[in-house]
């Protein structure tokens, strides 16, 4: 047992299906994040993953303030290869939706 745990049972949520609106795009990454605080500092953990590859990376950010601790996570979720490469698609495309809309 960890600090933090008191003695609790952790239960995993039930699973549920979300669907998504037809009008959506589809789901290119994943992201899950574990988020602690005891009031003086804020520890995030978590992983993502490349829905196309598969490919999965580790994220972990601490800071002391709320954006501290976005920055950090900020850095961490970019400086992996495929959510940079993600990032770059999904800039390019909002782009080139607005010169056809403009």
């Amino acid at each position: 047992m960890r600090d933090g745990d008191h003695g609790k049972t952790a239960r995993a949520a039930p699973a549920t299906t979300v669907v998504a609106p037809e009008d959506e795009p589809p789901v290119v990454a994943r992201m899950v994040l574990e988020i602690r605080s005891d009031g003086t500092r804020t520890v995030a953990r978590g992983a993502m993953e490349d829905v196309a590859t598969g490919q999965r990376m580790a994220v972990a950010a601490e800071g002391t303030t709320p954006l501290a601790l976005a920055a950090a996570l900020a850095r961490s979720m970019f400086s992996g290869p495929t959510l940079a490469h993600h990032a770059g698609r999904a800039v390019r495309a909002l782009l080139q939706s607005r010169r056809r809309s403009g």
